[in-house]
C-alpha cells in the first residue's frame, strides 16, 4: 500500500533559515501571511559561518535602514553584541558605519526564539528540492520526502547550500558552511524552469584556540565608550555594558614567502576551484599574488562569543592546504604556537544571475516567485538580510494584492544594492560599499529613522508609537533649527573667550548660534556653554540639529541632484516593451534593454552599454508616442 505524501497549505513559503530567509519569514508573518521557513537545519537559522560581526563600513548603514522599516537584524545584534565601535569617526557623517562583534552562538540563539515565538511563523527542518509552478506562476514547493507545501508565493533564500562544496587544499567535501548539510536537489528544478544559475564561491578564515595566543605581541582593539545601538526602539542605556577585547596584528615576508612557494597546491589557482570570489574580501593567497609591493597585511583576531576560547583571525581566509594553514599563521605575531580548531576553507555554492529579478526581487519568468540573499549573488550577512527583508515584504504585498515595494537609489542603500543587483553584469558576488550611493550625504546611517520609519509604518511593520516617536524627532529638529537660526549672540567677554579656547575667529559683531554652528572647529555640543535658551534634546536629535545646519549647503546640493533623479526614475517604461522598434538605438542597446527589460528610463541609464546618447533616443521616442496617442 502506498502511503500518501504530507501536503499542506500556506501563504508563503520561504526556503532557507539565514539571515535573509529570517527577515523574509518574519515580515511575511508579521503581515498577518500565514508563512512556513524551510531550514537544512533548525541549529543553523542565522548562522554566522564566517565573521561573528554585523555591520561595518556601509553595511552598518544597511542594519540601520531595514530596522528602521520593521526589520529584526539590528534588535537582534543589540542582543548579543560583545563588542560595538562606531567606524570612520575622524571622517564625515556620510561614511560614519556602525559594527558590532557578536556573540556567534547567542546570536542564532535569540533569532530562533523570536521565530518560534512569532505568530503565524512555522519552522521546519527539510530540504526543499522542488519549486511547483503552473502556466509559469509558483504554486508552491515540494521537499526531498515528497511532501508538497502549496503557496501563494515563494521566497528563495538558500544562501551558500546549493550544490555546496567545501575545499582546502586536496580536501573536498560537498558540505555546506561549517560543515553542515548540503542542498543539491533545488539547482535542477530551477534550471527545469528556466532560471540561469551562476557559480560562486566565497571563504573563510580558520578559528583558532585563544589558549594558544600570545595577546602580548598585539595591539587590543577596544570598543567604544559610549554604546550607539543598532536597532532605533533600543533604549541606549540599555547597550551600556562591559565589552570585550579584539587583537590586531599583521602578516610579514614570512608568511608571504610560505603562501608564494605553496601556489600550486592552492585550489584557488590550480583550478579546482570553479567559482568566482568577490573582489572586495579576498583570500590571504589572493592578497599576495595581487599585491606584491604590500609587505605586511592587517589580521583581526576577534572573539566568535562569550563561552568559547574560538578566535577568528579576520584577514586571513584561505583554502591551502592543512599543513601551509599551520605554517603560515605561525610567522604571525602572537600566532608563532597558535592551535587550530577549524581549519580555513573556501565554499562555491550555486546562485543565480539577479538580472532575472524584477526591482521587487521578483523573477521576471515566474510569477509569485521572489529571491533574497546570497543566493542572489551578493556577500555578507547584512546584504543578505535586507535582500530578505524586501523580498518577503513584496511576496506578502502579491499575495495580498497591494502596491509592489521597491526603494529606490535616492532613498536607501538598500535602494542601491538592489538596483545595482538587477540592472548590472555581477560576475563576482556583489558587496555594498559607500562609494556605489551617489547620494551618500542624504543616506546616512544617522537619519535612516527619517527617512524610512513613515514607509515602515505605511507598509504595517511599524507601529503607531514608533511612528510618532520619529514624527516628534522631526518637529523637534525643525524647531531647534530655527531657533539656532534666529538666536543671536554679542561679542561678550564670555563668547570671546569661549571662541579663543576652541581656535576660532572672535566676533566683530554679533552672530547668530547657526552661523557659529557653520564653522567647522565647533559643534552643537560645544556650543551648550555659551547658548542659555537651549531646550533639552536627546543625543540623537541634538545629532541631526548639527549635521543639518553644518552641511546645509552640500544636503540642499544634493537634494536637487535627486529631484533631476526622480524625474528619470518617474519615466515608466513596459516590461513588454520591444526595444528593437526604437530605430535609432544602437545594436547594443537594443539588446541589453530587451534583455534587462528596465521599468523606468533611470534604470535604463544604469544598464551597462546604454549610453547617454541611447537614453536621448529613448526619451524622443517615448515623447513622440505620448503626442501621437493624444492626437
Amino acid at each position: 500500500m502506498v502511503m500518501p505524501n504530507v501536503e499542506e497549505y500556506y501563504d508563503v513559503v520561504v526556503v532557507g533559515a539565514g539571515h535573509a530567509g529570517c527577515e523574509a519569514a518574519l515580515a511575511c508573518a508579521r503581515l498577518g501571511m500565514e508563512t512556513i521557513v524551510f531550514t537544512v537545519s533548525v541549529d543553523s537559522i542565522a548562522l554566522m559561518p564566517c565573521n561573528p560581526n554585523i555591520g561595518g563600513s556601509s553595511k552598518g548603514h544597511l542594519v540601520r535602514e531595514l530596522d528602521a522599516l520593521g526589520g529584526e537584524m539590528g534588535k537582534n545584534i543589540d542582543k548579543t553584541f560583545i563588542q560595538s565601535k562606531m567606524l570612520n569617526q575622524s571622517k564625515g557623517p556620510a561614511v560614519h558605519s556602525l559594527r558590532a562583534q557578536a556573540d556567534k552562538q547567542e546570536y542564532t540563539r535569540q533569532m530562533r526564539i523570536t521565530l518560534e515565538n512569532t505568530e503565524h511563523l512555522t519552522v521546519r527542518q527539510a530540504e526543499v528540492s522542488e519549486i511547483i509552478t503552473e502556466n509559469k506562476k509558483i504554486t508552491g514547493v515540494k521537499t526531498c520526502s515528497g511532501a508538497v507545501y502549496h503557496a501563494k508565493a515563494v521566497v528563495l533564500a538558500a544562501g551558500t547550500y546549493l550544490k555546496a562544496r567545501c575545499i582546502y587544499g586536496d580536501v573536498s567535501t560537498y558540505t555546506g558552511p561549517n560543515g553542515l548539510q548540503a542542498a543539491n536537489h533545488l539547482t535542477d528544478s530551477l534550471i527545469e524552469n528556466g532560471i540561469e544559475m551562476f557559480r560562486f564561491k566565497t571563504g573563510t578564515p580558520a578559528r583558532v584556540d585563544r589558549r594558544s595566543i600570545d595577546f602580548s605581541r598585539m595591539e587590543e582593539q577596544f570598543g567604544d565608550e559610549r554604546v550607539v545601538p543598532f536597532s532605533f526602539s533600543t533604549d541606549p542605556e540599555s547597550v551600556q555594558k562591559e565589552q570585550v577585547s579584539c587583537w590586531l596584528t599583521y602578516t610579514n615576508e614570512k608568511t608571504h614567502e610560505i603562501i608564494r612557494e605553496n601556489l600550486d597546491r592552492s585550489p584557488l589557482f590550480s583550478g579546482a576551484i570553479e567559482g568566482t570570489g568577490p573582489r572586495y574580501c579576498p583570500s590571504i593567497e589572493d592578497k599576495v599574488v595581487k599585491f606584491p609591493d604590500k609587505d605586511r597585511h592587517q589580521v583581526f583576531v576577534e572573539p566568535e562569543g562569550l563561552y568559547t576560547n574560538e578566535m577568528y583571525l579576520g584577514g586571513m581566509s584561505s583554502s591551502l592546504p592543512e599543513d601551509v594553514q599551520y605554517a603560515m599563521y605561525r610567522t604571525v605575531p602572537g600566532l608563532e604556537h597558535v592551535k587550530i580548531v577549524r581549519n580555513a576553507y573556501a565554499i562555491e555554492y550555486d546562485c543565480i544571475n539577479a538580472r532575472q529579478l524584477k526591482p521587487t526581487l521578483e523573477f521576471k519568468s515566474v510569477a509569485g516567485l521572489f529571491s533574497g540573499g546570497q543566493f542572489n549573488g551578493s556577500s555578507g550577512y547584512e546584504e543578505a538580510a535586507v535582500q530578505g527583508f524586501m523580498a518577503g515584504v513584496n511576496a506578502a504585498m502579491y499575495v495580498q494584492g497591494r502596491e509592489p515595494f521597491v526603494l529606490d537609489r535616492s532613498q536607501a542603500y538598500i535602494g542601491v544594492l538592489i538596483d545595482d543587483l538587477v540592472t548590472k553584469e555581477n560576475h563576482e558576488p556583489y558587496r555594498m560599499m559607500t562609494s556605489r550611493a551617489e547620494y551618500r550625504l542624504l543616506l546616512r546611517q544617522d537619519n535612516a529613522d527619517l527617512r524610512l520609519r513613515g514607509i515602515g509604518h505605511e507598509i504595517g511593520l511599524i507601529d503607531d508609537a514608533e511612528y510618532e516617536r520619529v514624527k516628534k524627532k522631526e518637529r523637534d529638529i525643525a524647531a531647534e533649527v530655527e531657533r539656532l537660526e534666529k538666536t543671536t549672540v554679542g561679542a561678550s567677554p564670555k563668547v570671546q573667550e569661549f571662541l579663543e579656547r576652541h581656535g576660532s575667529t572672535v566676533l566683530k559683531t554679533g552672530a547668530t548660534m547657526a552661523e557659529l554652528l557653520r564653522r567647522p572647529e565647533l559643534d552643537y555640543f560645544m556650543l551648550t556653554e555659551i547658548d542659555s535658551g537651549r531646550p533639552e534634546l536627546s543625543r540623537d536629535t541634538a545629532e541631526q540639529v548639527d549635521i543639518n545646519i553644518k552641511y546645509e549647503g552640500y544636503l540642499r546640493r544634493q537634494k536637487q541632484q535627486v529631484e533631476q533623479f526622480k524625474k528619470l526614475e518617474s519615466k515608466k517604461l513596459s516590461l513588454d516593451f520591444d526595444y528593437s522598434l526604437v530605430k535609432s538605438l544602437r545594436r547594443e542597446a537594443v539588446q541589453k534593454l530587451n534583455l534587462y527589460k528596465p521599468s523606468s528610463i533611470g534604470q535604463a541609464s544604469r544598464i551597462s552599454g546604454v549610453s547617454p546618447a541611447d537614453i536621448s533616443v529613448l526619451l524622443v521616442y517615448l515623447e513622440q508616442q505620448r503626442h501621437g496617442k493624444q492626437g
